[in-house]
């Protein structure tokens, strides 16, 4: 920052305590991608405005670009906001605010802050600069795109020309578990750092009093809806199939004492991957841990072949989708010891309350078995327009699910024998 700002006033005065060592995060340039969510009142926005305004004025080679999914909205959000940010500095003498097109320059340096809507991606692709380049670039209201091929489409027009770039990401968590958004920050990247925040770690007195009382209130009368709103938590749409789901690092000491080994796969059907999964059940304690996956589209039975052999060295059973009799055969012929699930009416809604219902914990190591734990955890009931969840399970992004239904065939059919059993003598 110049000399003439740098009295002003201190970053430290304007931003909340939780933000303080992501600031110096990015002070250090550990990360490239900030991925900021949170709930109404967590100040992420003010946050990152302050922190592209404190860092154009810092170097003369940053510019910014700020963006929305719809342009029309840009003037009312990020413009707004990084207004605020500057007189916030007092330091809106130093800056040349532009309303049509909307721009600001930073005047000793010449570095601007442009502003595009990704509703026309051309306008995106075509902006360029006379000097230096866009160091800061903002997804604002993240939950609006399209999905990370619509970001990744943009990173790779503006991510040109420079050495250190600050990506920041905002947005306040969709309700569904199964959003993009919500699978995007399980996913670990080195480059990439998320935090969530909420209004419990910002000083009161900026929020101001009727903001804790309309919170308190619907804490009191509506949690879940406090906790979607306030807390940022995604709380899910209520049809949420899988409520026995961990999340965690399966280790090899674990895997080692593993001696109930189940395998599954589901066929890939044209542009739908087959999915493989390799699983132990721990039949006394009700747990099953998901720690091998195959998970690809257009995959040929010769290279399957190989790959199985990598995760089934001792060519244990597989049971797979009974459906491709061909593929099993061919399989077969390659030395794999694979056989048809025998399904059945029924099958699939018993496989489901037996995953769902019967066994108290789905561990899923996310190293391991990324595509599975994406679609556990955001696996749901679908609903109407009106709201209302729809009859049977949804026959989608279900392919790990399947594998898992058909590796443990023999488990459910001695537990479903059981129930058969009970019913006989009358016993419920």
């Amino acid at each position: 920052m110049t000399s003439q700002s740098q009295t002003r006033v201190k970053l430290s005065d304007l931003i909340a305590p939780s933000f303080y060592d992501l600031h110096w995060d990015i002070k250090d340039h550990k990360h490239t991608h900030y991925k900021l969510y949170g709930g109404r009142g967590s100040t992420k926005s003010s946050f990152i405005s302050e922190e592209i305004i404190k860092g154009m004025m810092e170097d003369p080679e940053a510019n910014a670009i700020a963006m929305r999914k719809v342009g029309r909205f840009l003037e009312e959000s990020v413009f707004e906001q990084l207004l605020w940010a500057i007189e916030k500095f007092r330091v809106t003498d130093l800056w040349k605010i532009r309303y049509s097109p909307l721009g600001l320059t930073y005047k000793p340096f010449g570095n601007r802050i442009i502003f595009r809507g990704a509703d026309d991606p051309q306008k995106i692709k075509s902006v360029k600069l006379k000097t230096g380049y866009f160091k800061f670039i903002w997804f604002e209201e993240r939950a609006e795109f399209d999905g990370p091929e619509e970001e990744r489409t943009i990173l790779q027009s503006l991510m040109r020309g420079g050495t250190d770039y600050v990506v920041f990401y905002s947005w306040n968590p969709p309700k569904s578990i199964n959003n993009w958004c919500n699978q995007d920050v399980m996913d670990e990247r080195e480059d990439t750092c998320c935090h969530h925040s909420d209004y419990r770690a910002v000083p009161p007195e900026w929020l101001g009093e009727q903001f804790f009382i309309e919170a308190e209130h619907l804490q009191r009368t509506k949690p879940k809806a406090y906790e979607h709103e306030y807390l940022g938590i995604a709380t899910g749409t209520g049809g949420q199939v899988f409520e026995n789901i961990t999340v965690r690092k399966i280790t090899d000491e674990e895997i080692a004492r593993f001696d109930r080994i189940k395998q599954g796969l589901d066929f890939g059907y044209g542009a739908d991957p087959l999915a493989y999964l390799k699983m132990h059940y721990d039949k006394t304690r009700k747990r099953l841990f998901l720690f091998g996956e195959i998970y690809a589209v257009k995959m040929g039975n010769t290279k399957l072949a190989r790959e199985l052999k990598k995760f089934n060295p001792l060519n244990r059973m597989i049971t797979a989708d009974s459906e491709e009799p061909r593929a099993i055969a061919a399989l077969q012929e390659l030395g794999i010891r694979i056989t048809g699930a025998k399904k059945g009416p029924g099958s699939v809604d018993f496989g489901m309350e037996f995953l769902s219902d019967e066994i108290e914990e789905i561990i899923i190591d996310p190293e391991r078995c990324p595509n599975a734990k994406r679609e556990f955890t955001g696996y749901e009931l679908e609903q109407d327009k009106n709201g209302n969840f729809k009859g049977g399970y949804p026959d989608k992004d279900n392919h790990t699910i399947d594998a898992a239904r058909y590796g443990l065939e023999d488990v459910m059919s001695s537990r479903k024998a059981k129930v058969k059993k009970k019913s006989r003598y009358g016993i419920r």
